[in-house]
């Protein structure tokens, strides 16, 4: 049985206004058709324990603003068949969009979660001033309007990641050490390039948002995750009962920042030995590859080069192999202590950790079981990421659309269709 989400009162519960009732109860049904399936009113209304007039009117509200239709009628019902209601994938749409060292990409989809559109341009963005970065994603956004304008649609929200400290409330960058980033107001610039359109902007950390898209909603397997996502910087996300968890001012998850050797190597942060110099690409391709090797050469894109790595261990080569083990120890060490901290079920490796995971997963999971104090490493699992260099930008739009799940009302009403109980 799906419940209310916390801080939310389902109808007759009292000590709220019917308006904020009503717009709990139509997130309640609509999350109950996004995680449990389509099914009829009646079945909806004794799986959230609500009457069947009322889920009647919420599901009629609901098909006015087009974020349900009608289906098949139930198929093994008793008496007459009930009719099913289930997502209009067309209903609603979020962008997600991501700044990173390598790219720039941007990604649209819609209330069931389909891609719809989807821009990426790679360049190395260190080099840039912030400005000209924002021209990038600038640019790209434009498009994905163009794409879902064309549809006669337009997002409720743009999500957009940044592999740094966000101050979620401002939605100011407040440091992005590989970017070169200080007190960039992110939200605030997108939202003056765009013309201040009447959707909503946000940024967040791109690891938080790579979580939230290895967070399956529905999948008990998935509500207690920490995910280490691995690109030139290491950044990490938390689950916690199937809710990101973000900390008191939204800068939980820097597991890149951990210092696992005291008198290791500088970080970009400006410190020493922090888990990101021993496990961040540059190191791997350093201890795979010489200075000249054109697997480090600035042309080849973040995918090239761990496509690169990736053909050379299958082929056998020495060196390739006896970087990539040293790199699984290093995530085991670093993901062990993690483990003692959150207990969680699955640490998941995304970004390119997750790209050559099938290389270095038996090495994290010898250093886990090795540091982790409790028995059979907890219970803690190790699992790659399936969503590849694109969890990020994902994570981003699920955040966008995830609006609409929220609040409903968010979409408005198109129609009237007939409020009257149906089965």
């Amino acid at each position: 049985m799906v419940q209310a989400r916390e801080g939310w009162q389902v109808a007759g519960s009292g000590g709220a206004d019917q308006g904020t009732v009503r717009r709990a109860n139509l997130a309640l049904v609509l999350g109950s058709l996004r995680e449990s399936g389509a099914r009829s009113r009646a079945r909806l209304a004794g799986d959230l324990g609500l009457n069947k007039a009322t889920v009647s009117s919420l599901v009629g509200e609901l098909m006015d603003r087009g974020l349900v239709r009608e289906g098949r009628p139930e198929r093994g019902a008793v008496g007459r068949p009930g009719t099913i209601v289930e997502l209009n994938g067309s209903g609603a749409f979020g962008i997600g969009a991501e700044i990173n060292v390598h790219h720039v990409t941007t990604l649209a989809v819609d209330l069931a979660g389909e891609v719809v559109s989807e821009r990426k341009t790679s360049g190395d963005t260190r080099e840039l001033e912030p400005a000209r970065a924002i021209d990038r994603l600038i640019e790209l956004l434009e498009g994905t309007l163009a794409d879902l304008s064309g549809r006669g649609e337009a997002p409720v929200s743009v999500v957009v990641g940044v592999a740094g400290l966000v101050d979620h409330a401002t939605g100011t960058v407040s440091v992005a050490p590989n970017l070169g980033w200080q007190g960039v107001p992110l939200a605030a610039l997108v939202r003056e390039r765009l013309g201040h359109p009447e959707f909503l902007v946000e940024v967040a950390n791109e690891a938080n948002l790579a979580a939230v898209a290895e967070a399956v909603p529905g999948d008990p397997e998935r509500r207690d995750i920490l995910v280490v996502h691995g690109e030139v910087g290491i950044g990490g996300g938390i689950v916690a009962d199937g809710r990101p968890y973000q900390g008191r001012m939204g800068f939980a998850g820097e597991f890149g920042h951990m210092v696992v050797e005291v008198d290791g190597r500088r970080c970009g942060c400006g410190r020493t030995g922090c888990w990101e110099t021993v496990i961040g690409l540059a190191r791997l391709l350093e201890e795979a590859a010489d200075a000249e090797d054109p697997l480090r050469s600035s042309e080849l894109s973040l995918e090239q080069k761990v496509a690169e790595i990736n053909r050379r261990a299958a082929a056998g080569d020495r060196r390739t192999l006896e970087a990539l083990r040293e790199l699984g120890r290093w995530v085991g060490t670093g993901a062990a202590l993690l483990a003692n901290a959150l207990n969680p079920g699955l640490i998941v490796l995304s970004g390119y950790l997750g790209e050559v995971g099938a290389w270095i997963k038996d090495d994290v999971e010898a250093e886990v079981a090795r540091g982790v104090l409790a028995p059979g490493s907890g219970g803690t699992r190790i699992a790659l990421s399936t969503l590849g260099l694109s969890a990020a930008v994902r994570g981003g739009a699920a955040v966008a659309i995830d609006h609409v799940y929220e609040d409903p009302t968010l979409v408005p009403r198109v129609g009237l269709s007939d409020l009257g109980v149906k089965s």
